[in-house]
């Protein structure tokens, strides 16, 4: 597994979208968060097609707080089944990956 992942989820709104993304940064679970929207969407849901409006966020975290980033990010949706994906960081610059580690160790006050 890559030492660093890129954690993609999305909202209804952007407001939901800006609480998301300062409560999962203040709990320094990801380094930083981006919100990209809106955007549209289109997908399958309880057997039906279907579009709508989302706000995208992009986290960046180190792979070992996968787990309480998903964490977090579920218990603080409205959706049943969001989505919650990563994807690996094959390559960043020294100076940036050394502040997603140190900004996301547990004991962090970075």
């Amino acid at each position: 597994m890559a030492d660093y992942l890129q954690v993609s989820t999305a909202t209804e709104s952007q407001g939901q979208a800006v609480e998301l993304a300062r409560s999962v940064v203040m709990s320094r679970l990801v380094a930083g968060a981006q919100i990209i929207g809106p955007v549209i969407s289109a997908f399958w849901h309880k057997g039906e097609f279907g579009t709508g409006e989302e706000w995208q966020l992009l986290l960046k975290t180190s792979a070992d707080r996968y787990g309480d980033v998903e964490s977090h990010l579920l218990k603080h949706r409205p959706w049943t089944n969001p989505e919650v994906s990563a994807v690996p960081i094959v390559a960043g610059s020294e100076a940036y990956l050394r502040w997603v580690a140190r900004t996301t160790a547990p004991d962090s006050t970075a």
